[in-house]
């Protein structure tokens, strides 16, 4: 138990400081041996977890999205918008999240697929977006899988512009912006009218969610 344990600890060490240093020189410029003096680990260690460069950059990429859970609500379209708000104020808070981003983005990064966050993110929001529909929220018009890109691809295109302009000090504004420029033409009016778009919106969400991960890890020890 206590090696796996530590197993655990050494593969997220190892994550962490590739984060850091593809944050900060991208995936072309990144070396493996910035990352092991980082991280202070052997290359043994390193590459018992991790195959390569390119494998390391795909794990950062996938915990982007792995560590919290929005709550279930009521209403679909809030539950996307606590999404969408929630990873705005981890990209100011997280250096994961910031680190799987700048990688998403990274058009120099020709051999690596960056195609997994875009898809995975697509897929959250057209399932909650099926939902909204089934349950009356939805104005007749909207397909699903067709919001849920352009959703996707405008929050892209956002956080990168408040990242090249103020490294993601306005974020949670420009993204309440976003929202209520986009959902007016998805949205029926009553549930509109009912949304919490405002720029606080994120940081209580991951307050909420933060509270109910460590829930479940003390119910989980429990068991």
């Amino acid at each position: 138990m206590a090696e796996q344990l530590r197993a655990i600890r050494t593969r997220q060490t190892i994550l962490s400081a590739a984060a850091k240093i593809f944050e900060e020189h991208g995936y072309q410029a990144a070396t493996i041996s910035q990352i092991l003096a980082e991280a202070g680990v052997t290359k043994g260690a390193l590459y018992f977890h991790f195959q390569s460069k390119e494998d390391l950059a795909q794990g950062v990429l996938a915990e982007q999205d792995q560590r919290l859970i929005v709550p279930q609500r009521p209403s679909k379209v809030q539950e996307i918008v606590d999404v969408v708000m929630l990873h705005a104020h981890r990209l100011q808070t997280d250096a994961m999240v910031r680190a799987g981003v700048r990688l998403t983005m990274d058009q120099l990064a020709q051999e690596l697929d960056r195609s997994g966050p875009f898809m995975r993110w697509s897929e959250v929001g057209f399932g909650l977006l099926q939902q909204a529909q089934a349950q009356g929220e939805l104005l007749p018009h909207i397909i699903p899988s067709e919001t849920a890109d352009v959703i996707v691809g405008s929050f892209s295109g956002i956080q990168s512009m408040s990242q090249a302009i103020c490294d993601y000090r306005d974020l949670a504004g420009r993204v309440s912006a976003l929202m209520r420029h986009v959902l007016p033409s998805v949205v029926v009016p009553s549930v509109l009218a009912s949304l919490d778009l405002t720029e606080s919106r994120g940081a209580n969400v991951y307050a909420e969610a933060l509270k109910a991960a460590d829930a479940q890890n003390v119910l989980a020890v429990g068991v």
